[in-house]
């Protein structure tokens, strides 16, 4: 190495220095081993080098093993046992995402079964990201997560504001109707429909008809809904009046509006928080004169016994003797009329009746003869 005559080192000896410094570091990193971390999955071992799954941070291998971040220990032998739940042939399926960047399904796995473990390893389930040969479940799938965010856009946009119209006037429920943007509504004021459409709500919107017109997508967008708390949600196809018809007289001159109808979908949803409380009715019970329980009057009558324990009969109440209660507008007080009983007098071989309220006053009722 070259000095001057000061002892400093020449400009270009020192650029070549810091090169030849940095070309061993690179080649002791190519010669050192790379750290490898062994999983356990459905009881098979898999061996791979940490970096490649610390070069995706977003997925949630990437996250347990990235630096500052220790959410799994090891086992006594020190393996991870991860992705639990998840077959060892679909993880070694979709360790190529790591390696290669695609997942290539295998036809003995099914592409729900696929989707569900990318989502739980947080891997993106893309066109560029899995190859299948099942293209129409391939499709399903993709169409199914397009459908969840282009409904989630369609709730914002357009049916929150709808239901938001509808709770400002004290509803807990909201029927919607979708429209086509060229749908005319042109109802007789004189004679509206009779079929309770005038409390639905519309909206225009050519792009969510054609939306609805598949089953698959509604009940994607009723999943939707359900995961936003909503209730009762109902997605559908319905008859929705357009325009009057014509009209027709029936007999005794009533007129009878005809209008045309057109297929549209529809969504319901509720946010009523105490539906069943809504349709208790509180039936009243009457007390009784007698029993202020109803529990003691459901109960067995109590036993009464005697000074020697033994049980004392009940009274037999005769049925023909029965009372009844009747207001007596001058003394403002209750008075009993006992129903009147036959006594026969054997001696004056005939019959007489004997009201034993008056009896017990001082007074007899006698026969007509003796008035």
């Amino acid at each position: 190495m070259n000095t001057s005559s000061n002892g400093a080192i020449p400009k270009h000896d020192k650029n070549s220095s810091n090169s030849n410094v940095i070309a061993a570091a690179a080649a002791a990193a190519r010669s050192s081993p790379s750290e490898r971390i062994t999983l356990l999955v459905d009881n098979v071992r898999f061996v791979i080098e940490k970096e490649l799954v610390t070069a995706h941070p977003n997925t949630m291998l990437g996250t347990m093993f990235s630096t500052g971040f220790q959410f799994v220990h090891p086992n006594d032998r020190g393996e991870y046992e991860v992705a639990e739940g998840i077959s060892h042939s679909l993880f070694r399926s979709i360790l190529d995402y790591y390696k290669t960047g695609v997942i290539k399904c295998p036809p003995t796995i099914s592409v729900p079964e696929l989707k569900e473990a990318c989502d739980y390893l947080l891997i993106p389930f893309d066109a560029t990201t899995v190859r299948c040969q099942n293209l129409r479940g391939l499709l399903h799938e993709l169409s199914n997560e397009g459908a969840r965010q282009q409904f989630e856009l369609f709730l914002e946009e357009f049916i929150l504001p709808v239901m938001v119209t509808s709770a400002q006037k004290g509803d807990r429920e909201c029927h919607v109707v979708v429209l086509l943007d060229d749908d005319v509504v042109d109802w007789d004021e004189e004679f509206p429909p009779q079929m309770g459409e005038e409390y639905c709500q519309t909206i225009h919107s050519t792009t969510m008809h054609r939306f609805f017109k598949y089953i698959e997508n509604r009940d994607v967008a009723k999943q939707v809904m359900k995961d936003r708390g909503l209730k009762k949600i109902r997605c559908g196809i319905e008859g929705y009046p357009t325009h009057k018809e014509k009209i027709r007289r029936r007999p005794g001159g009533r007129a009878e509006v005809i209008y045309s109808y057109v297929q549209r979908p529809f969504i319901h949803m509720s946010w009523e928080k105490e539906e069943a409380k809504s349709r208790h009715v509180d039936f009243q019970c009457v007390k009784s004169k007698s029993v202020t329980n109803l529990a003691e009057a459901n109960a067995d009558p109590p036993l009464e016994i005697d000074a020697s324990g033994n049980p004392i009969a009940q009274a037999e109440v005769r049925p023909e003797v029965r009372a009844q209660f009747r207001a007596d507008g001058d003394a403002a007080a209750e008075v009993q009329d006992a129903v009147a009983v036959v006594a026969v007098d054997e001696a004056a071989d005939g019959v007489m009746m004997l009201n034993e309220l008056e009896q017990a006053a001082g007074g007899v009722n006698e026969d007509s003869g003796n008035d």
